[in-house]
């Protein structure tokens, strides 16, 4: 049995640890099945706002005419997309693999990994041992339980970003920020897409009035199925067929392809962390306290498989905080003040901060700001009719207590507003602030200047 000082399970942001970690003399092991770099390098983030790119500018040229200028998407060669997102990433995840091989304080082990108790694993036809073990071994898809899923060949987020050949129809199981985004993708090349989506709106845990707005939008340019279940799924020829139940009618979609995007589910299961003396809570994920530790002995979780946020840069926020506790000897609990989150669908999306539902439930006394894109000097020569910025803020300390903004370059606006809550500023801050004009962030100081005190 090989003995280590750290085993990181998982290279995705388990590797800002390990390496970390190696340069301060540590010995470290690295045990990863999949490429290097993790969910957000080959299966999420990175793939797919390349891919998403694309789209973006399909929509551009189609909103052209609104401009006075006369174009139109003679072919799209779909393959190229999609290859160059690949390329890009296979490329950096065998950089980093090269880079751990060559790192002589790391061993990677490229293996399935099992606890077989606290700190020990098995790693192939071997075992490990480590005085210290982190897991950040992420989330795969959840595959839900649908008569006649398992016998027919539906993609998930994972493979639909690998698409060579673009479908001509689609339909989509979910109506999360998965769904939002790939429909987004698809449907602006051209696939007809169908959405089924259990709840009475599109993704559902955003800010109530911003998720009803991105429903209706999405009613307009695909098929939005709300409310519904599919109950049965079967295929014929290369046709997919989806039974589709709601309270008031039943439906059969038919379509080239089925993507299956109802969430995620950890990687406890694989990894058998209750031999470890892991806890895990009733949906698979580890159970961690404010310094990210485990009921474990000398082990630490973070990132997807932690549960507390399923972002990437929460999971590096996290890394940063478990390399200090480990490898350093602090005691930090970890702060997360102002986490931002973003939807890179059409429109965009992006949040800091409690909802107007939570504000409503939590009984707090709350000023509301808000502000139309259309309203603004760029918000006219970009015509996007359909932006807002939603703010509140504490009515007596005028501290920040959440943005929501819907529109044109929301995921980039949102950061001045999180700059100011993490820095604990009030909402003067922004408001007091001189803004460019026209530019688009004054959307986001109107809005602050629009809160009803």
């Amino acid at each position: 049995m090989q003995s280590f000082d750290l085993i990181v399970i998982g290279a995705g942001s388990g590797l800002n640890v390990s390496s970390s970690a190696a340069d301060m003399g540590m010995k470290v092991a690295v045990v990863e099945k999949g490429p290097m770099g993790g969910t957000c390098l080959n299966r999420g983030c990175i793939p797919s706002k390349i891919i998403i790119h694309s789209a973006d500018v399909a929509e551009t040229i189609k909103k052209s005419k609104l401009f006075g200028i006369n174009s139109k998407i003679s072919s799209i060669d779909f393959r190229k997309i999609t290859g160059r997102a690949s390329g890009i990433v296979d490329k950096e995840a065998k950089e980093i693999e090269e880079a751990i091989k060559n790192d002589k304080n790391t061993t990677l082990f490229k293996t399935e990994a099992k606890f077989i108790s606290e700190r020990t694993l098995k790693v192939g036809n071997g075992t490990i041992s480590g005085e210290k073990v982190i897991i950040a071994a992420g989330t795969r898809p959840l595959i839900p339980d649908i008569e006649g899923l398992k016998n027919v060949d539906f993609v998930t987020s994972d493979e639909a970003l690998r698409l060579k050949k673009q479908p001509k129809t689609m339909t989509i199981l979910g109506g999360g920020y998965i769904a939002a985004e790939l429909a987004h993708f698809y449907g602006s090349l051209g696939t007809k897409v169908n959405i089924i989506q259990k709840r009475r709106l599109l993704i559902p845990n955003e800010d109530k009035e911003i998720a009803e707005k991105f429903t209706e939008i999405f009613r307009k340019k695909y098929n939005v199925l709300t409310e519904c279940n599919a109950t049965k799924i079967s295929k014929k020829g290369n046709k997919f067929i989806v039974n589709a139940a709601s309270k008031n009618s039943n439906k059969k979609l038919v379509s080239d392809a089925l993507l299956v995007a109802v969430g995620r589910i950890p990687n406890t299961d694989i990894l058998d962390v209750k031999k470890a003396n892991v806890e895990i809570d009733d949906k698979g994920f580890i159970k961690t306290n404010d310094y990210l530790e485990t009921t474990a002995k000398n082990t630490w979780a973070l990132g997807d498989i932690a549960g507390k946020y399923l972002f990437k840069h929460s999971a590096n926020l996290e890394a940063q905080y478990v390399y200090n506790n480990i490898v350093l000897n602090e005691k930090l609990k970890v702060d997360y003040t102002a986490m931002p989150h973003a939807i890179f669908s059409s429109p965009q999306i992006a949040g800091v901060g409690l909802r107007e539902q939570d504000l409503k439930q939590k009984s707090i006394d709350y000023a509301a700001g808000r502000y139309d894109y259309i309203d603004s000097g760029m918000g006219i020569a970009l015509q996007d009719n359909n932006g807002f910025v939603k703010i509140f803020a504490d009515r007596k300390t005028r501290k920040i207590l959440g943005c929501h903004i819907m529109g044109t370059d929301a995921s980039t606006l949102i950061h001045e507003v999180l700059v100011a809550m993490k820095a604990n500023l009030n909402a003067d801050s922004i408001s007091n602030a001189v803004h460019i004009h026209p530019a688009l962030s004054e959307v986001v100081q109107r809005a602050v200047r629009n809160i009803e005190w």
